[in-house]
């Protein structure tokens, strides 16, 4: 009886050790899901979009990392920092990728990677600045407002910065508003003063240059981006991708394109960055017009044509493909147009021959986005090649009407055998096979536009 109380003891043991372990593989977890998943928010330094295209300093150093687990990434965006820990406490999401101080009350939430950074926090107020410029915290008194972002993480620098002041300010925690916002906040006047961190308060002073950040309030800390308790493997992945990112020197690199860059200014002052206007290139209102002819999302629309001609005029590939959308001289004549055609008749051919791919689809194929890849990888490489893909598939015991692992694959590999017994089929292709990478690419942009861009 005991044996047997003993053998029940280590069985329930050894389950509860299993499930542990297999909650923290974080690893195994993105690989089955197939991306991985991060957190950040959007402004004009972490995540943006620049003229069509998405970038920003902890995008770069999320697809790095992408990159290096070898995985596609998708981003969750919000001003929100509770949000984004509620996102990661519950798995919805594997990291999040922010410059978050390292902080006695953030290690009771997170687990941080290795350090990343050094900042001071800083008080942000106007140069000319009435009735009150502040020059000590003896300055401030309870008359006065601070303004910070609210952030579990920096509550203890918060609190150090009231200790310190000789007579309590008010200090309002603002929730649904980016660092940059306030900032910009600050410098139009709307409020007087706010907690900022210092690296990030220098690159917006060359912007807004009415701003004063010379009074440091707490001094250097700490920085890091963090996973949730059960994500051991992710967490020593991280560390390792960082490791190796210092000592090429990509990460430095990065942070100096960002940090240390007149660019950013440059990219502040533009029509076409969606922190500003939400203007995602000169095309925007055509573009939603014309996506209700064929059902897409208008931002869907507008990755394609990015993808195509980077929303400029007067392009002609090599293999003499023109317009924005790029398309080529027979398939222009039959849709509409020609070399005279404004923009708005370019964008309007480009989405009848959309429509007339759609048609030629087969009805089986009825999940609206497997429809929507069989349309854009018809568009790149010709609904000929898709169909045949089609027909292989099926050859092959593979689902013709689904296209992820299963069209896709027989499309990049189209040797006369079975492709998964001839693993070198890529090679067979001509110089002009541009497939692989098109619609993923499109798709990918797409969700970043979602992330960025209103409907």
């Amino acid at each position: 009886m005991g044996m047997v109380l003993l053998g029940i003891a280590f069985y329930i043991t050894w389950k509860i050790y299993y499930r542990v372990e297999e909650k923290q593989d974080a690893i195994k977890r993105i690989r089955e899901r197939g991306y991985l998943l991060a957190l950040t928010d959007r402004n004009t330094l972490n995540y943006f979009l620049y003229r069509g295209e998405p970038v920003g300093f902890q995008l770069d150093l999320l697809e790095s990392f992408a990159g290096y687990l070898g995985v596609p990434l998708k981003i969750i965006a919000s001003e929100d920092i509770s949000k984004l820990y509620y996102y990661l406490y519950y798995n919805v999401a594997d990291v999040i990728a922010l410059n978050l101080p390292v902080s006695s009350e953030g290690r009771r939430l997170v687990h941080y990677t290795k350090i990343m950074g050094e900042t001071r926090l800083i008080l942000l107020q106007r140069r000319d600045h009435t009735p009150k410029f502040i020059k000590t915290l003896e300055d401030i008194t309870k008359l006065d407002t601070v303004h910070a972002r609210r952030n579990e993480f920096m509550s203890p620098y918060y609190r150090s910065f009231l200790k310190q002041t000789a007579k309590r300010p008010s200090l309002i925690e603002d929730p649904d508003i980016s660092q940059e916002g306030l900032i910009r906040k600050v410098a139009e006047g709307k409020i007087n003063y706010m907690l900022c961190p210092e690296n990030t308060a220098m690159v917006y002073k060359r912007y807004y240059q009415n701003l004063d950040a010379s009074l440091v309030v707490f001094p250097l800390y700490a920085y890091a981006w963090c996973v949730n308790h059960n994500s051991d493997t992710l967490l020593m992945k991280l560390n390792e991708w960082l490791a190796i990112s210092r000592k090429s020197g990509e990460y430095k690199k990065t942070y100096l394109e960002y940090f240390a860059n007149q660019k950013i200014v440059n990219n502040m002052r533009s029509d076409y960055v969606t922190l500003r206007g939400n203007q995602l290139s000169p095309f925007d209102k055509e573009l939603r017009e014309l996506s209700l002819k064929i059902h897409w999302d208008w931002r869907l629309l507008a990755s394609l044509v990015y993808e195509e001609s980077n929303f400029h005029l007067g392009q002609v590939s090599s293999k003499s493909a023109s317009g924005l959308m790029q398309l080529m001289p027979a398939t222009a004549v039959k849709m509409g147009m020609d070399s005279v055609s404004t923009p708005v008749q370019q964008l309007a051919a480009g989405v009848r021959y959309i429509k007339h791919l759609d048609e030629q689809l087969p009805d089986e194929i009825t999940n609206p986005k497997d429809r929507i890849k069989f349309i854009l990888a018809a568009y790149n490489v010709g609904i000929g090649r898709v169909l045949l893909a089609r027909e292989k598939a099926q050859k092959f015991g593979k689902d013709p009407n689904r296209w992820d692992g299963n069209v896709e694959y027989y499309l990049l590999r189209r040797s006369k055998k079975d492709p998964y017994a001839k693993n070198d089929t890529l090679g067979d292709f001509t110089s002009d096979y541009t497939m692989e990478g098109f619609v993923d690419d499109i798709i990918s942009r797409y969700y970043h536009y979602k992330n960025n861009i209103p409907q």
